[in-house]
């Protein structure tokens, strides 16, 4: 089974920029299936604000065939040892809503057997040009309800021009993002998700999009000063 991971490392402008330019490439990086890379923004942020678009900070989600080639990616590749420097997660798939191309993300779905153990979610999408500030309109409240819930650990997004856009979220426990989702959290304004859904069946936003779940395998680094986000997990 193929593995996910997802980093996150702050870095200088010229670093960050070739790391934007000259992203991950299945075809120069053995074991790499696809990479996302994005710049990371802060979930809720307004639209003009310095802390919308952190150019610095770097986000990226892969999928590797096995981990050894993750392990050979940081120690040899120079982005790689770059984002070494940083925070990632190793990531097994759970299930998936929609659908993404270029990730080979399976069909079949597995459960996890506590309810109370801890998930990873990745949303990731290719907007409609036309749709954005329709977007922006109903996901910058979700975006808040993220953010400040109680039951994550650590959130944010990222975008890639010209139209990428994607979340990160790691969460207590799967009951209480599922609690979320459907709007049963004990928020102010706990619908805002759901209703956010609710648009989005009326009229999509994207081209393409998928929400994915994850067990995490393992957490190594630190990320704004901080370590161990996933809670219950025996770190290598």
């Amino acid at each position: 089974m193929s593995v996910f991971t997802y980093h996150l490392v702050k870095t200088n402008f010229f670093s960050a920029l070739q790391i934007l330019l000259f992203p991950p490439k299945p075809k120069n990086i053995p074991g790499l299936i696809h990479a996302e890379t994005m710049t990371a923004m802060t979930l809720g942020s307004a639209i003009f604000s310095p802390s919308r678009m952190l150019i610095r900070q770097i986000a990226v989600f892969a999928q590797w065939e096995n981990e050894s080639d993750i392990n050979h990616f940081l120690a040899e590749n120079s982005t790689g040892k770059i984002l070494s420097k940083g925070w990632h997660t190793r990531l097994t798939f759970m299930r998936k809503w929609g659908k993404f191309n270029k990730f080979e993300i399976p069909d079949e779905t597995t459960e996890f057997e506590n309810p109370d153990s801890p998930v990873v979610a990745v949303t990731i999408a290719r907007m409609k040009f036309i749709e954005i500030p329709r977007f922006i309109h109903w996901g910058r409240p979700v975006e808040k309800l993220v953010r400040d819930h109680p039951s994550t650990t650590l959130s944010l997004a990222s975008i890639k021009f010209p139209n990428t856009v994607s979340t990160f979220s790691i969460w207590k426990t799967q009951k209480e993002m599922t609690d979320m989702v459907h709007g049963h959290s004990k928020v102010p304004k706990p619908k805002r998700h759901a209703d956010a859904m609710k648009e989005r069946d009326r009229k999509d936003f994207h081209f393409e999009f998928t929400t994915l779940r994850f067990k995490a395998i393992s957490e190594f680094g630190e990320w704004d000063g901080r370590s161990n986000f996933i809670p219950n997990l025996n770190n290598n």
